[in-house]
């Protein structure tokens, strides 16, 4: 058999058996990324945090019943990418708190100590 130049053999797959599931979109994947999306947008909020952490724990959820599907769940792309956002939500929040206390921490110095009396006061 002789291909194009270019082209590969196509490798033919074996027939499935009769009772194997159809491989099916894990929806915990696609909440995963949605709940990443929001944690990413409001990351700098600090109303990032709550979307985070729900979806790292789906995340951990959806791996769990994958690997146990045996390959016939799929969505690991979104899984990844939802994975990404609610990690970068999470360091936005820190960033966002680490800004605040310094902030304060600054304002807090510059602040008067005590109590400031008159010139004329001894």
């Amino acid at each position: 058999m002789t291909t194009a130049p270019g082209q590969l053999p196509v490798a033919h797959q074996p027939p499935r058996h009769p009772l194997d599931p159809d491989p099916a979109p894990a929806t915990k994947a696609r909440a995963v990324f949605a709940l990443g999306l929001i944690a990413a947008l409001t990351g700098l909020f600090v109303g990032g945090v709550v979307p985070a952490t729900v979806a790292l724990q789906l995340a951990r959820q959806a791996r769990r019943e994958a690997y146990a599907s045996g390959g016939y769940l799929t969505g690991a792309a979104w899984l990844r990418r939802g994975e990404r956002l609610a990690w970068t939500g999470l360091a936005l929040v820190a960033v966002a708190v680490v800004t605040l206390v310094v902030i304060g921490v600054v304002r807090y110095a510059e602040a008067p100590f005590g109590q400031d009396f008159s010139s004329n006061v001894d």
